[in-house]
């Protein structure tokens, strides 16, 4: 059995007036790393695009975004953070083979940020190889997940009730990618601290987030 929240748990999570929705720190991070590889005209899939955020982002950058989420109210409100301005709002399972496989080989870039942690390792691997399916020739994955050993995870159940997770360590992010035919392009760490002066270096240790770039590996 997934050990996801069901649809209605993210469904309250997302109706909440609640700090995801807004620029932090953290995301200012993402946004530094994801402008070294978004261009105009991109096909791009915001895997999990929750409250739209970075869905809002790709279109900014002249990126043909398709928004997906398992949860009609996150669909929703990404739809009102976009002004519509997608070019598909998917409510979509990412385990579902049949549904997926209908968006083989359709985009440049495949994003998701907190999708990968609310599942378990043979549902990741079911994802990922989906995920893996619908890349153009070229295309990357660019994937951030929660690090086991930042301090967040110490308070997440917090500020995310009824929403359970399993956080990553670096080695098991690139292990993923690896063991379902993706060439890493780079990995690391991002937000050591919630403020504007983090350390930076420590990030692939300590991190509150994790990352991993790459693209389909030969066959």
């Amino acid at each position: 059995m997934s050990g996801r929240a069901a649809p209605k748990d993210w469904d309250k999570f997302w109706a909440a007036d609640h700090v995801y929705k807004k620029l932090s720190w953290s995301k200012r991070r993402i946004l530094r790393l994801l402008d070294r590889y978004v261009q105009p005209g991109m096909c791009v899939l915001d895997a999990g695009c929750g409250s739209g955020f970075f869905s809002r982002y790709f279109i900014s950058r002249g990126g043909r975004t398709t928004a997906l989420d398992y949860s009609a109210e996150a669909l929703a409100i990404t739809r009102k953070t976009t002004d519509g301005k997608a070019e598909a709002y998917l409510q979509l399972d990412l385990l579902d083979s049949l549904e997926m496989q209908k968006h083989a080989g359709r985009f440049d870039l495949v994003f998701s940020d907190g999708l990968f942690e609310h599942f378990e390792p043979q549902e990741q691997a079911r994802i990922m190889a989906h995920l893996r399916q619908s890349l153009r020739s070229g295309g990357l994955i660019v994937t951030i997940v929660p690090n086991r050993w930042s301090l967040w995870e110490v308070i997440r159940p917090l500020f995310m009730p009824g929403i359970r997770e399993v956080p990553f360590t670096p080695g098991a992010l690139r292990k993923l990618y690896r063991d379902n035919g993706m060439n890493l392009v780079e990995s690391g760490g991002l937000n050591v601290l919630p403020i504007r002066f983090s350390p930076e270096w420590a990030g692939p240790l300590f991190g509150m987030l994790l990352y991993a770039i790459g693209g389909r590996a030969a066959p």
